[in-house]
């Protein structure tokens, strides 16, 4: 059901300043970068391993670009950190619907766009023991439907 971790998603107050560390540190590189304006963000996300055609890793940093958006919201709580992990799936409907018949919570009723093309849903923080988790179905696996 799962093919790979698709990216860890990190909270940070200044997208700049993190993509400068994780560039300047680790070496990776920004392969995206987007506002997402009904997440009430801007996001790069930096590829770790892999190629941009479905099977890369990335590293998500996401600033909020409203005050009452999830990820400002999660900032005022917790600090900058660790905000969500997202597996990657050939198919998002069916693994939510997998993921739901074993007792897990889907926040979206129905997957969403998400970044870089993507179809995403996301599982409830208290059913995944306290992790907020994403599903993603690639833009390049859904070419191939």
């Amino acid at each position: 059901m799962f093919t790979r971790i698709d990216h860890i998603g990190i909270a940070c107050r200044d997208l700049d300043a993190a993509v400068e560390f994780y560039r300047r540190t680790y070496g990776f590189e920004v392969a995206h970068e987007e506002v997402n304006e009904e997440q009430g963000v801007r996001e790069a996300m930096l590829r770790v391993s892999g190629t941009d055609d479905g099977g890369a890793s990335y590293l998500q940093l996401l600033e909020p670009v409203r005050d009452d958006s999830p990820v400002a919201k999660f900032l005022e709580r917790n600090g900058e950190g660790v905000h969500h992990v997202a597996f990657g799936t050939d198919d998002v409907r069916a693994a939510s619907e997998s993921v739901a018949g074993r007792g897990v919570r889907v926040l979206d009723a129905e997957p969403r766009p998400g970044s870089m093309g993507s179809r995403i849903a996301f599982l409830h923080p208290k059913d995944c023991g306290g992790v907020l988790t994403e599903l993603v179905q690639s833009a390049e696996v859904r070419r191939h439907e």
